[in-house]
């Protein structure tokens, strides 16, 4: 047949074994009810706000004082306005980064914003604000701490947890818990009680996600939104070995641009052949991280840096368009509100995320493939200009899709390859780039066992 669509998952499946033992251990890795949800909202925004707003770093001294505090107060209603018009679901807040300070007002601590000349709770203003807007509200909190003296000895342990247990307990529901691996190198050897860490999580939050170094959510490896062309979430279970992410995280300060430029050199980290030599599996789905500005916390000099709208949607695409989830942090300035910089360049990325899906031709729910489905042809009512192709996998049923070909059919009737494709997962958003056609061939060339397509969608 033309285009050799006959070349598909039901007839040689690209010379791989379409079941067996070994393909139903790898389909038998799934996500949990708390991976499902957050495949259900795979965009949303960091905020570091902190001491080092006030102080202009990106990570503090260690010799600050809650006087060094200099902010007076915010505007939560247009930080979270701001992020929800960027077409984000949720908002997580740096309640304490490296420097010690708190954002709330800590029974544990002396260094928080209520010896400071701050009035409030600051996570309760940004959470209170997230719930009056219906946005998920999520936390971070900076293992690493240079200020407390108790860091390095057992009773850090304590005092973290302590404040943990602050956080999740007082401040309503948290859709996820992100700790990160950055320490400097200097700092002292320390080894974090992480078990405990992700106890009380799973019992005050039993429905956030602990993300980086944690259990459910894997760093895709660097700082600049860049994303493998394969990214799996059917991975090794090592990949969860919290040493390992916190080894390859930021050890100083100088670091942070370096990694905005890394591309992780374990490029296939799911694929068969790494798979079978793997005993122990885990759904461990990668989060894009990356800031709108060339640093983390604000600065007036970087407002030149801020990200156009453009390439924020094209890391977009290449995040939540790839299988990933996508945290783009937004931080607010020493003024207490978000620069009209970056108020700008959201508004026109929720317009243009908003246009992906405005203009449908035609959306097909499918879900298992049966073997007269190697292929499927699609025809249009008319000649369209298509721009996207969006398919979803139901990964209730793991990710099997291995390969794939995308094909319009041209106003003559001839058919043209327009997209050569890996996996699919949570999400594929293909751009098309307006190209005129009466209909499509989405073919499937290689799979673990049938393939379950929750929908395929063409937009205008």
């Amino acid at each position: 047949m033309k285009n050799n669509f006959n070349n598909n998952w039901t007839t040689n499946n690209n010379g791989y074994p379409l079941n067996g033992s070994e393909v139903e251990r790898y389909i038998s890795v799934t996500p949990d009810e708390n991976q499902l949800r957050l495949a259900c909202k795979p965009y949303y925004c960091f905020m570091h706000f902190g001491m080092n707003t006030a102080t202009a770093r990106e990570w503090g001294a260690g010799n600050e004082t809650p006087d060094d505090f200099t902010i007076k107060s915010i505007n939560a209603k247009q930080w979270v306005s701001a992020i929800k018009a960027s077409g984000a679901t949720g908002i997580i807040l740096t309640c304490k980064h490296h420097d010690g300070f708190c954002l709330w007002e800590s029974a544990y601590t002396d260094f928080s914003v209520k010896n400071s000349a701050f009035q409030g709770d600051i996570v309760k203003m940004v959470s209170d604000e997230c719930r009056r807007q219906n946005m998920d509200f999520g936390v971070y909190l900076s293992p690493w701490d240079m200020h407390d003296k108790r860091y390095g000895t057992d009773a850090y342990n304590d005092y973290f947890c302590n404040q943990l247990t602050e956080l999740l307990t007082n401040y309503g529901e948290v859709f996820e818990v992100w700790f990160d691996g950055a320490k400097g190198s200097n700092a002292v050897k320390f080894e974090y009680d992480w078990d405990r860490y992700f106890e009380l999580v799973h019992r005050l939050q039993p429905n956030a996600n602990i993300a980086i170094c944690g259990p459910d959510i894997r760093w895709v490896g660097n700082e600049g939104g860049k994303t493998r062309k394969s990214e799996y979430s059917v991975v090794p279970s090592a990949l969860r070995d919290t040493e390992k992410t916190m080894k390859e995280s930021q050890q100083s300060e100088e670091q942070a641009s370096a990694l905005q430029k890394y591309s992780s050199t374990d490029e296939d980290l799911g694929s068969r052949s790494v798979l079978e030599k793997n005993a122990h599996l885990c759904w461990y789905p990668a989060e894009v991280d990356v800031s709108i500005r060339r640093g983390w916390f604000y600065s007036k000099n970087e407002n030149i840096t801020v990200k156009s709208a453009k390439k924020l949607f094209n890391i977009y695409i290449d995040s939540v368009g790839n299988n990933c989830t996508l945290l783009l942090n937004v931080p607010p300035s020493d003024k207490g509100v978000i620069h009209h910089k970056d108020v700008k360049a959201l508004e026109k990325l929720g317009r243009l995320i908003s246009s992906v899906t405005e203009k449908p031709i035609m959306i097909q729910k499918l879900g298992e493939l049966t073997e007269d489905n190697g292929y499927i042809e699609y025809r249009f009512d008319s000649v369209k200009k298509m721009r996207y192709v969006v398919i979803e996998e139901d990964i209730r049923y793991s990710q099997r899709v291995e390969a794939f070909d995308l094909y319009i059919k041209k106003p003559d009737g001839k058919y043209k390859q327009v997209y050569k494709g890996t996996v699919i997962g949570s999400k594929k958003i293909i751009p098309i780039k307006g190209k005129k056609c009466i209909g499509a061939c989405f073919v499937i060339r290689q799979s673990r066992s049938n393939p379950v397509i929750k929908s395929i969608g063409f937009y205008e």
